[in-house]
């Protein structure tokens, strides 16, 4: 293995959001580290040097050590210097605005994650099914309505799983599109077409102030609720959220707020990306479309080729609390970790070929819902609602192509298609 550094120039473009608009540039720079750079580190200008985690069984050795490899105590996304500059200015020295499960550490983030743990187990979501189908059947009759043609990921994808998980959290569905609005302007801050209006990202502080105003935006949409919720507890997850304990007393004000706002970004945003992907290889593979008619079990195996092939977390950024040695190489203290998500699913010694979609692979064993401690705490609730949403779908299409170039959105952290253009032809009864 080289001990050499990683040139800058090979991998500063993944450091710049709009090079994800375009995933096949993404995945050479990516299959180039794996083959020539695994495992070593880069100094990109404007940011602090970072390991490139890029091997699949690289990633989930880190990823399961929560307790060696910290979330929280520094950036637990990629960002400049003098970003992370900005927002220790803003949060009094914390180098995270939010305070969410994915940058608490242990043992906090147990505590935290019990809050929730038995709403989205198995037999917690069971309970959800029939709204999660009611809400599945509404969007393939929406879709079916739309015959011809649509924008599937505009029409259908953005808006479905944003529909299961904020009526699960009791958000009322005329504040639907301000939650959609916000969730993007958070995870595709830098997207001509999803960011903030306004927004100017030629300002070095534009990314603080744009998370500074979505943290905002949530606190005072959230605080009514919670104030309502404690006073008279309903039968949803802002009821659970709002009354959580740790220690036995109430959560500390940001965790709270940065709670309500993972549920309801998070929680429909990757969904949403993932199902965008769906729809588009279908479009693309007709074979496909043919054997989940034919074989509607294969249904389950399509979505977790799809959360694989979509990926839509890319990355997460973490920090060594001490020296650890892996493949030969030492990481030391204090050391950033970037591990790529995007990277690990197509790693050529995990998946027999890796880029081609194959909705019968098996075994499946992605790390598209993370890996270890922090594995999606949702992971049950996103498989629910895609098995549910194909299930409606896919005995209702007779063909579908795309017509047109289908457009991912530009992001370095959460990305996904942001346009699906498609033509179909409904099955007649």
């Amino acid at each position: 293995m080289s001990e050499t550094m990683i040139p800058p120039e090979l991998v500063a473009p993944a450091f710049n959001p709009a090079t994800f608009a375009n995933r096949d540039d993404v995945h050479a720079i990516f299959t180039r580290l794996r083959k020539d750079y695994p495992l070593s580190q880069v100094e990109v200008p404007g940011y602090d040097p970072h390991w490139i985690v890029t091997k699949y069984a690289d990633l989930r050795e880190i990823a399961r050590q929560d307790e060696i490899f910290h979330g929280g105590d520094r950036s637990k996304t990629l960002i400049s210097q003098a970003g992370e500059e900005l927002v220790k200015q803003y949060t009094g020295g914390q180098s995270n605005i939010f305070r969410s499960l994915v940058q608490l550490d242990p043992p906090e983030h147990q505590k935290y994650r019990s809050v929730c743990s038995g709403a989205f187990s198995l037999d917690g979501i069971k309970a959800a099914l029939p709204g999660v189908e009611a809400t599945a059947k509404i969007f393939a009759d929406k879709l079916i309505s739309l015959a011809p043609e649509c924008d599937f990921a505009a029409e259908i994808a953005f808006l479905y799983p944003l529909k299961v998980v904020l009526d699960l959290i009791g958000v009322p569905e005329a504040d639907h599109a301000k939650m959609l609005e916000l969730t993007q302007w958070l995870f595709t801050y830098a997207d001509p077409d999803l960011k903030r209006p306004g927004s100017d990202l030629t300002d070095p502080q534009e990314i603080t102030r744009t998370w500074g105003i979505v943290f905002e935006e949530f606190e005072k949409y959230y605080q009514p609720m919670i104030a309502d919720r404690q006073q008279c507890p309903r039968h949803d997850l802002a009821s659970v959220i709002a009354n959580g304990k740790i220690d036995g007393g109430p959560m500390e004000h940001r965790a709270l707020i940065s709670y309500f706002i993972i549920a309801s970004t998070a929680g429909h945003d990757t969904t949403a990306a993932t199902t965008g992907h769906g729809m588009w290889q279908l479009a693309m593979r007709p074979d496909i479309l043919a054997d989940l008619k034919a074989n509607p079990d294969l249904i389950p195996g399509f979505v977790e080729e799809t959360i694989r092939w979509a990926s839509p977390v890319q990355q997460f950024v973490r920090s060594a609390t001490q020296d650890y040695e892996i493949k030969g190489r030492t990481i030391r203290k204090g050391d950033l970790v970037y591990l790529s998500y995007l990277s690990a699913n197509r790693d050529e010694d995990a998946f027999p070929d890796p880029f081609t979609f194959d909705h019968r692979r098996s075994p499946n064993r992605h790390v598209g819902f993370g890996f270890g401690g922090h594995t999606c705490l949702g992971i049950h609730l996103a498989r629910m609602e895609m098995i549910a949403l194909w299930k409606e779908i896919i005995p209702r299409l007779k063909s579908v192509e795309l017509t047109g170039e289908p457009r991912m959105a530009e992001s370095e952290f959460v990305c996904g298609p942001k346009s699906v253009p498609i033509r179909f032809e409904v099955e007649r009864a």
